[in-house]
């Protein structure tokens, strides 16, 4: 991979961790995915699962949804999607049936990673479509901000058991 092709990973990475921020930001778990066409952003998602109440309201299905609206075709050829997460088995899916040519993510899942860490759905060579596949982009800082994320969750969680302790 040439210096520039990396360089240029590294900055939509950026790009998919302040989208990450906005789901954070909504109390939402921060994962942030931006679709990239040739230097043209043409989807970008972020976790609304909990704010939606929409189980597949993961930031890769959000961000291709928008993509497909963008190419008006439901196969996004010749994309790149940068997610700050590996995707989940649904997302892996969801990326081989919308024809992304590669995917570019952050930090690895090692609970429910289907891009290589738990499975690899998204190189199955008994799919009809394969993707490349990049990890480890900038993988210590998205690990750093979902990992930041949960230890807040369970610091609050703490406090308001405490507190309804304390109160009864």
């Amino acid at each position: 991979m040439s210096e520039q092709n990396n360089h240029n990973h590294e900055y939509w990475m950026r790009y998919a961790r302040q989208l990450a921020a906005r789901a954070e930001a909504l109390g939402e778990v921060p994962v942030g995915a931006v679709v990239v066409k040739g230097d043209e952003v043409i989807g970008e998602g972020w976790n609304q699962s909990i704010t939606q109440h929409d189980p597949a309201g993961h930031a890769e299905v959000m961000a291709i949804r928008q993509a497909a609206l963008h190419v008006q075709n439901y196969r996004t050829i010749d994309t790149r999607l940068y997610v700050t997460l590996e995707p989940c088995p649904m997302c892996a899916g969801l990326l081989v049936h919308a024809r992304i040519a590669t995917l570019i993510f952050g930090a690895y899942d090692l609970k429910t990673g289907s891009a290589g860490s738990v499975m690899n759905l998204v190189q199955n060579p008994l799919l009809n479509h394969q993707i490349d596949v990049i990890g480890g982009v900038e993988e210590q800082l998205c690990a750093d901000q979902i990992s930041a994320f949960f230890k807040r969750r369970r610091a609050e969680k703490k406090r308001a058991k405490e507190m309804r302790n304390s109160d009864a």
